[in-house]
């Protein structure tokens, strides 16, 4: 018999995964108060979970959120715009791991441009106040 703890931290339906497509597991340092990548898109879907750290989080549709160490997320990829991954914490570092999956032939992320964004912006989910 084995000591072996498992502890689900994450449990969804990705969407679709093509034929051929490529993986790559990552981690990423902010250093304080660091905004991130500016909004962009996956080509896939992206699975994280934070070691340290807070992140703030926001993906289009929906408001942003604070997922904090010990916490997993997920984001769908494709066509729906990350608009923010930044380290929540002023004073300290955010540490995360990321399993990004992209399609064959396609980057595993692209920025988008302001006109794109402004043509979007219908699809943001509104500011908390």
């Amino acid at each position: 018999m084995t000591n072996t703890i498992l502890t689900t931290l994450l449990h969804t339906a990705p969407p679709h995964i093509p034929a051929g497509a490529e993986a790559m597991t990552a981690t990423l340092e902010l250093p304080p108060g660091d905004p991130g990548t500016p909004p962009h898109r996956h080509s896939g879907p992206v699975f994280g979970y934070v070691l340290e750290g807070e992140l703030l989080f926001e993906l289009e549709g929906e408001p942003a959120r604070v997922i904090r160490a010990g916490e997993a997320f997920w984001e769908p990829g494709g066509d729906v715009i990350h608009y923010l991954a930044a380290n929540n914490l002023p004073e300290a570092t955010t540490r995360f791991v990321v399993v990004m999956i992209h399609a064959p032939g396609e980057p595993m992320l692209t920025l988008v441009d302001a006109d794109e964004l402004a043509a979007r912006v219908h699809l943001r989910a509104p500011k908390e106040a």
